[in-house]
């Protein structure tokens, strides 16, 4: 007796459509490359974002390390 598994599916996360989890897809998770390649671009222009702090300047990293330098605490 064997056990058939499904394939894995999971949604193209730039359009949704289900897409089989599989080494034959070489845009996993994607659908396409057009899909991957959408999502990237949103990456690169800001549009996809990893919430957080947002990132120091260089002008605040240098202050920051001239008040370590100095054995200053940072302002509150």
């Amino acid at each position: 007796m064997s056990h058939t598994q499904r394939p894995l599916e999971v949604a193209c996360p730039q359009c949704s459509k289900k897409v089989v989890w599989s080494e034959k897809n070489p845009y996993r998770p994607f659908c396409s490359d057009r899909c991957r390649l959408l999502d990237l671009g949103a990456w690169a222009d800001g549009s996809h974002r990893i919430a957080g702090e947002p990132a120091m300047d260089e002008t605040e990293i240098d202050e920051m390390i001239l008040r370590a330098e100095r054995g200053l605490q940072a302002p509150e």
